[in-house]
């Protein structure tokens, strides 16, 4: 059934009745209120609330376009996309260099692009201030760098930093954590909700267990809080 009408002592006590009957969370569902509930005089004449929720169509997350480029940009980045080192700094670089300075960060930086890419290695014995948690740190800088490397330019130019190969390492780390929580979904027979993740690091779990069987997975909630869930078909 894709909806429930529920009655409640108040609005929210209904809507968790319907959520609970329909196994869903909130993000999931629409929710109508057929009837305010009313406290009545003295406690007389008092009414239930009625809720009638109802589920959203499903929408298989897709893969975007810059997140599949991300990847591709990261794994081998020489060979499949033919990309030089760069023999003088580019502006991404220049940025980079002042950011880190002010820092107090003794960093360096190796480039390598072509027409659509540039790829900045970061390594030094501050590398590892400069990921943050779960990569955050990492991520800003590297949104902050594509702004400076494609300002006032007609061709936009997708700029990836890596922190000696970080990304990679975390990669494989979400890699075993998905294969690890889909062994135990379908064991305990039970949904498990993940940590919230960006969009590029929710792909790669998608990915890793698009082929398993025995679970599905889907993405819920809004971003920067947007989690995957992994269930047993």
């Amino acid at each position: 059934m894709n909806f429930s009408e529920k009655w409640g002592k108040d609005i929210e006590e209904a809507t968790n009745l319907a959520l609970d009957y329909l196994n869903c969370t909130i993000d999931e569902v629409e929710v109508e209120v057929l009837e305010e509930p009313s406290k009545g005089f003295l406690g007389i004449g008092s009414k239930l609330a009625k809720v009638r929720v109802t589920k959203k169509e499903k929408i298989e997350e897709k893969q975007p376009e810059e997140v599949i480029k991300e990847e591709q940009l990261i794994e081998n980045c020489e060979e499949k996309l033919e990309l030089e080192v760069l023999e003088e700094d580019s502006g991404g670089v220049i940025f980079l260099k002042e950011l880190t300075d002010k820092m107090g960060f003794d960093l360096s930086f190796t480039e390598k692009a072509n027409e659509e890419n540039l790829f900045i290695s970061i390594t030094g014995k501050d590398a590892s201030h400069i990921i943050g948690k779960r990569g955050q740190t990492l991520d800003a800088v590297q949104y902050l760098t594509s702004l400076v490397v494609n300002k006032d330019k007609e061709n936009y130019k997708r700029v990836v930093l890596d922190v000696e190969n970080y990304r990679e390492k975390r990669k494989k780390t979400l890699e075993n954590l998905a294969d690890k929580t889909a062994r135990k979904v379908v064991k305990i027979g039970r949904t498990i909700k993940l940590e919230p993740m960006n969009p590029y690091e929710r792909m790669i779990i998608h990915s890793r267990l698009s082929d398993d069987s025995n679970i599905v997975t889907k993405s819920e909630g809004e971003e920067p809080y947007r989690r995957v869930v992994i269930e047993a078909k």
